[in-house]
């Protein structure tokens, strides 16, 4: 009997994942609805059924990065301090950007809207609000942990160099010689130590130091 074969059922979710593997081969810059077709198997026109255009696949892909990093998050355990489970949080979204090449880049200033977001943003707020902080501050903590996290990464991705036709800027042997340290030794030794660092621990330390900063600035709940 002659095999038939089965078309894959084409979807936003389809596009968008197989959008996000093509990262690591051509970077965001590089990546085209065209590309996206043909690793489908599809023709382009196809696609705009359910992606108008890059900025609605990024919005796309955007939202499986995102629901990949909270997929299973729960409320604290009981007797589970509130900033470890935000950091962990935190460290959850990070991950799912560093499995792709520029992940931080397609999560930056897109659209995301998804079920499992509303739920993570909703546990985070309780979580806040159980451990004293009043709904307002509550509600500007997100955000704030949000943007530092993406930006972290998508310095973090930056520093691979891939971008470079000329070799990587980051590499540490060219970093060596990047500053006068005659001249400027502070920053010499800044850019020394901060290369050589290891990313998770630079990386919890910054996000302690921000929840630092909120917690000496917020407003009690009543």
């Amino acid at each position: 009997m002659e095999r038939q074969e089965v078309a894959v059922k084409i979807d936003a979710k389809v596009i968008a994942e197989a959008a996000l593997g093509l990262l690591d081969g051509v970077g965001l810059d590089g990546l085209t609805m065209r590309k996206v077709a043909a690793a489908l198997d599809v023709q382009a026109p196809a696609l705009y059924w359910h992606v108008k255009n890059k900025r609605e696949l990024l919005d796309a892909m955007a939202r499986r990065l995102f629901v990949a990093a909270v997929e299973g998050v729960e409320a604290p355990r009981q007797g589970e301090d509130w900033q470890d489970w935000v950091v962990a949080l935190a460290a959850r979204l990070r991950r799912s950007m560093l499995r792709y090449r520029d992940g931080a880049r397609v999560l930056a200033g897109t659209y995301v809207s998804d079920e499992a977001m509303w739920r993570t943003v909703e546990l985070t707020l309780r979580t806040l609000e159980d451990a004293g902080f009043s709904e307002v501050d509550a509600e500007r903590v997100f955000p704030i942990l949000l943007h530092y996290t993406i930006g972290f990464v998508i310095e973090e991705q930056a520093q691979s160099g891939a971008e470079y036709a000329d070799g990587n800027p980051y590499d540490p042997a060219r970093l060596e010689h990047a500053v006068d340290a005659e001249r400027y030794p502070r920053a010499a030794r800044m850019v020394a130590d901060l290369f050589e660092a290891d990313a998770d621990v630079e990386f919890d330390r910054g996000l302690r130091v921000i929840l630092a900063g909120i917690l000496a600035t917020r407003t009690v709940s009543a």
